[in-house]
């Protein structure tokens, strides 16, 4: 009986090696993907704007002197694009 036992518990490790792909594709799936260059351009495009948006935040409740000179090299160039 433990014979059986270790046989399918190996049976089954084999198996699940093998299908690992389809198993994290089925239970894990990745973040959709942008499919067009049209979607890639609008993701990235909402990313500069919540980017510029959090930089500008920041910049409201203190005023100009609140940024870095990192945060203000970047929100010239986000404002450029």
């Amino acid at each position: 009986m433990s014979e059986l036992l270790i046989l399918g518990l190996i049976v089954t490790l084999v198996l699940l090696f093998f299908n690992r792909e389809w198993i994290k594709n089925r239970f894990f799936p990745e973040p959709q993907k942008n499919y067009t260059i049209d979607d890639q351009f609008n993701s990235d495009k909402r990313e500069r704007e919540k980017e510029i948006d959090r930089l500008l935040s920041k910049m409201g409740k203190n005023g100009v002197n609140d940024l870095s000179e990192k945060d203000r090299k970047r929100l010239d160039e986000l404002s450029k694009m």
